[in-house]
């Protein structure tokens, strides 16, 4: 990861989704867990230097297959973190990668303007959060509630692991 990215707030956003993803693994696939967090670092790793629809993530997966050290099942889940890919999210990991991609970018900015960071954030300051589309704009709501849609959980729940497990990692995070 240090190797591709430079930007401390794009480190952060993948670690604030391997802590998500963590967090997940550990009630959906206790066996993987490995997998999943490293699916959750490496999303974006290629980034920076890889911007673009035509690139992003493509370039990074190859990169990473030609390797031949993580295993595809990650490789497919990366595939699928963006709508643009054509990948379908068939997997368990694909699907919660995508259903934290965005949320967890999404809770840090929120952290980032509270008092007590991540200390003391709730899921219905996040909720509220969300209704103001000037707020993190950048930030896709419809990719947030696709992602919990396609999970089949309870949009509460999701938040809520998703915050404690930022909340743990916040000094990876930079929350």
């Amino acid at each position: 990861m240090h190797e591709w990215v430079a930007s401390e707030s794009l480190r952060g956003h993948m670690e604030a989704v391997a802590a998500c993803m963590s967090a997940h693994a550990a009630i959906h696939a206790p066996d993987d867990t490995d997998d999943w967090m490293i699916a959750g670092l490496l999303h974006d790793f290629d980034y920076e230097k890889h911007p673009t629809e035509a690139e992003h993530p493509f370039v990074g997966v190859e990169f990473l297959r030609s390797r031949g050290d993580v295993n595809e099942s990650v490789l497919h889940a990366i595939l699928g973190h963006v709508l643009y890919s054509g990948v379908e999210r068939d997997t368990p990991m694909a699907k919660h990668l995508f259903a934290c991609d965005e949320l967890a970018g999404f809770i840090v900015a929120c952290a980032k303007v509270r008092p007590n960071g991540i200390g003391d954030l709730k899921s219905k300051s996040v909720k509220k959060k969300l209704k103001d589309k000037k707020f993190a704009a950048a930030v896709s709501r419809s990719d947030i509630e696709l992602g919990i849609q396609e999970l089949g959980v309870d949009q509460t729940e999701h938040i809520d692991r998703c915050i404690d497990a930022i909340r743990s990692a916040a000094d990876r995070v930079g929350c």
